[in-house]
């Protein structure tokens, strides 16, 4: 084990990872790669500042510690200090894939089963261009510090998506459809719902007609709820965007009413998927954080260093996206809370509203806007005629009030390509999911 240094804090993270890319462009084989990468991030704090290093020689993290150490200023109150106080001493190990490990199936026959999906474009009319992708990884991680914690775990996943424009009328239409796992045998057979999928795509670019711009009642699908939960409120909640900044502390102070009273959001890494985090990168370990509980701010998202700065407590979400980055305040499963009600008792709610099932992508922090893939009329409490929606948008407190429904299931939704960007640390993946809500006066365009 390491020689940790005396009168300073210092944590060792090391990773193994190794993921696997496959990509067909119009029935055409352009990638098949694996990439397997293992290094090291290192950290010391004297109590006023911090001596970061990332490697990849393993048998040299001993001199890579005795070398940071040595620019450090030895502190024998180091363990009092606010933010080493803060840093919990778990000893664990999770290992859960070694029956399952993805790494043991070989690249070929990984490319077998994503081209058994090329037909599905084939036996469509009017895909201009289509994209098979299928995208793994298996990683592993250890973590040590000078208080003692020990702990080493593993996650993996798997994922293929289809993506394809559809190009009718002279006007394209993207579809896109995933499938993801946390095995190789869960991405597998799945032909059936992604020609559905198509089918449904090809029906929405024949029929769909321009919304009348205005003020509409939405329905949001779970995906949907999902991303309007991550980038609407998710990156408000991480705590380092209030440091240094007083008017936004007195804006999010602890028990000020956000939103609706049956409102409730949560951030958590205990859930199984893409924002699966037993332990974030400092060793904290997961916990589930109410940001928001019955309409009330109730919580946000630290690292050890924000915890102290605002003098409350770490929650898990000190992340980075590998062993090159230091470890920031980000989100791992971000999610709405269920209501009361059903799918059907949402619609007949919203009369003339819009009902949006998927997105291509959204964005937001005091303003948050969405781009739908999708969108359907409301008409007599079912879903009408297609729609095409660029955006739609609000502000985000005032939007926070105006969820008036919500069903009782709250998937949360997982993705295996993409993630989050904050910073330079981008893709890290995340999950967010929640119920079908019903949101009042949402700009539509």
């Amino acid at each position: 084990m390491y020689r940790f240094p005396d009168n300073l804090y210092a944590d060792i993270r090391i990773e193994d990872v190794v993921s696997t890319t496959i990509a067909f462009e119009n029935g055409k084989l352009r990638q098949n790669k694996t990439r397997a990468e293992k290094g090291a991030f290192l950290r010391i704090y004297d109590g006023r500042r911090w001596y970061y290093a990332a490697t990849t020689e393993l048998d040299r993290l001993q001199e890579e510690l005795d070398s940071l150490a040595a620019m450090a200023e030895p502190n024998c109150d180091i363990n009092e200090t606010p933010v080493v106080k803060r840093f919990q001493v778990n000893r664990d190990e999770i290992i859960r894939f070694n029956e399952n490990d993805i790494r043991k199936v070989p690249s070929s026959e990984k490319q077998e089963m994503l081209a058994g999906y090329l037909p599905l474009f084939d036996e469509a009319n009017g895909i201009a261009v289509s994209k098979a992708r299928y995208v793994d990884t298996h990683t592993e991680k250890w973590f040590y510090s000078s208080k003692g914690a020990n702990i080493h775990y593993d996650y993996q996943h798997a994922g293929v998506s289809l993506l394809y424009t559809v190009n009718i009328n002279e006007v394209p239409t993207n579809g896109f459809k995933q499938k993801f796992a946390l095995d190789f045998d869960g991405i597998k057979g799945h032909h059936e719902e992604f020609r559905s999928d198509i089918r449904e795509t090809l029906e929405y670019a024949k029929n769909a007609v321009p919304v009348e711009p205005g003020t509409y009642t939405c329905v949001l699908a779970p995906e949907v709820t999902g991303v309007f939960a991550h980038e609407s409120f998710g990156h408000k909640s991480e705590s380092d965007f209030m440091l240094g900044s007083e008017n936004m502390r007195k804006e999010w102070a602890i028990g000020t009413k956000v939103g609706s009273d049956g409102l409730n959001i949560m951030d958590s890494g205990i859930h199984a998927g893409s924002g699966y985090v037993p332990y974030d990168d400092e060793g904290t370990k997961a916990t589930k954080t109410y940001l928001v509980k019955n309409g009330i701010l109730s919580g946000r998202l630290h690292s050890a260093a924000t915890a102290a700065a605002l003098e409350e407590e770490v929650t898990g979400n000190a992340r980075a996206m590998n062993f090159e980055f230091e470890p920031i305040v980000r989100m791992t499963s971000t999610y709405i809370g269920g209501g009361n009600e059903t799918f059907e008792e949402l619609l007949r709610g919203a009369e003339g509203g819009i009902y949006i099932p998927s997105y291509n992508h959204g964005s937001g922090m005091s303003t948050f806007t969405i781009a739908p893939r999708t969108a359907y009329r409301i008409r007599d409490g079912k879903i009408a005629e297609p729609l095409r929606v660029s955006v739609i948008s609000g502000n985000v407190m005032e939007t926070l009030h105006k969820i008036d429904g919500a069903t009782k299931d709250a998937p949360i939704c997982s993705s295996s390509s993409g993630g989050c960007g904050k910073m330079e640390q981008w893709p890290l993946r995340v999950a967010f999911g929640g119920p079908c809500i019903r949101v009042r006066d949402i700009t539509v365009q």
